[in-house]
């Protein structure tokens, strides 16, 4: 069992481990901000349909006022 501590440890502290971990941390982060931003996208386009809809309501009551 201590081997294969010894063996971890010596290859978690290579280069090129530490390369991998910082490629898997940066597209971690990138992932999350493309998602983010999508979730952002799909905010903005409903609040411009609830925005029409709320347009189109205050048309219609327009009308029945003059009604």
């Amino acid at each position: 069992m201590s081997e294969a501590i010894a063996a971890y440890r010596h290859v978690s502290t290579s280069d090129q481990f530490a390369q991998i971990e910082k490629m898997r941390s940066k597209a971690r982060h990138d992932e999350a901000q493309a998602i983010n931003h999508a979730l952002m996208l799909e905010r903005q386009r409903w609040q411009g349909i609830l925005a029409d809809k709320d347009d189109y309501i205050a048309r219609l009551l327009a009308q029945l006022e003059e009604r």
